[in-house]
């Protein structure tokens, strides 16, 4: 069969490269671009000094060091508790084990507002966590260890979602022939399970960070929104806006976006590398 019969027989679900490319870009610029580009141009309304001034006002750069600073401790955190709950809900079988891996995806469906609402009723200081904190002198909500303890929350099941799969397609026989090769299990997991994992765990964590960093309906509420001290940086967007400072407001959303794509080019780099890792091209 010549390469022009080669092609008519291969037929494709959907329709050609041409219109599909079109609804593709359409969609695309409609969605993301347009949107993107107006805030650009809103950006650049107010002016060099205006911007320049906006986003770094004390004020503003103390909600950076909040945002960005507990957002990337939360996402070292389930970095670690994620990838044992991905290991126990994959290697372990036990009552009730569908069950805790459905609580997994809660953050994905429960609003962020609700989130932030029952963390704050959970972690307030005459409330029912909160008060056994209380006595020990541990205050979480209204501090940035609500902050932290929000964005944990957020951010967990990204981690466990993108490991899950890899330890899944761990062969359980490596690790018995390391076994029976002399290796403890310290050595087992330092130089077998946790080289394979790696690439998913650094995505895992850059996903969740990605994720924390513009984070704002369930920090809201238990933060306390204290200025210099709790206050996140998109609360300073919404604070810009109520202002009617929408040139600022654009201009720390503009620094936000530049933030997110960094983020995003990093695990877009981290995924591929770890395709590359397994194979998959």
């Amino acid at each position: 069969m010549n390469s022009r019969a080669q092609k008519r027989c291969r037929r494709h679900a959907l329709p050609g490269l041409g219109l599909t490319l079109g609804f593709s870009l359409l969609y695309l610029g409609l969605v993301v671009l347009i949107p993107f580009s107006a805030l650009f141009l809103k950006t650049a309304s107010g002016g060099w000094p205006h911007f320049w001034e906006t986003v770094t006002s004390p004020r503003v750069v103390a909600s950076y060091r909040v945002s960005f600073g507990i957002s990337l401790i939360a996402a070292l955190v389930n970095g670690v508790f994620g990838v044992i709950a991905a290991w126990v809900l994959v290697r372990y079988r036990f009552p009730g084990r569908r069950i805790l891996d459905a609580i997994v995806d809660l953050p994905f469906a429960l609003p962020t507002a609700v989130a932030g609402i029952a963390l704050t009723a959970l972690y307030a200081p005459n409330d029912w966590i909160g008060s056994w904190l209380k006595p020990l002198g541990i205050q979480v909500a209204f501090t940035q260890l609500g902050i932290f303890v929000a964005l944990t929350f957020i951010g967990l099941p990204f981690v466990v979602r993108t490991v899950q799969p890899v330890i899944q397609d761990l062969v359980a026989e490596v690790e018995e022939a390391a076994a029976c090769l002399g290796a403890n299990r310290w050595h087992t997991f330092r130089r077998v399970i946790f080289p394979a994992l790696l690439p998913s765990i650094l995505t895992g964590v850059t996903l969740a960070y990605g994720r924390a960093v513009g984070e704002y309906g369930s920090v809201v509420f238990i933060s306390g929104n204290l200025p210099f001290k709790t206050e996140i940086t998109p609360l300073m967007i919404i604070t810009k806006l109520e202002q009617y400072d929408y040139s600022g407001a654009a201009a720390i959303g503009f620094v936000m976006l530049v933030a997110s794509f960094v983020i995003l080019i990093v695990s877009n780099g981290l995924q591929s590398w770890n395709n590359k890792r397994h194979g998959i091209s």
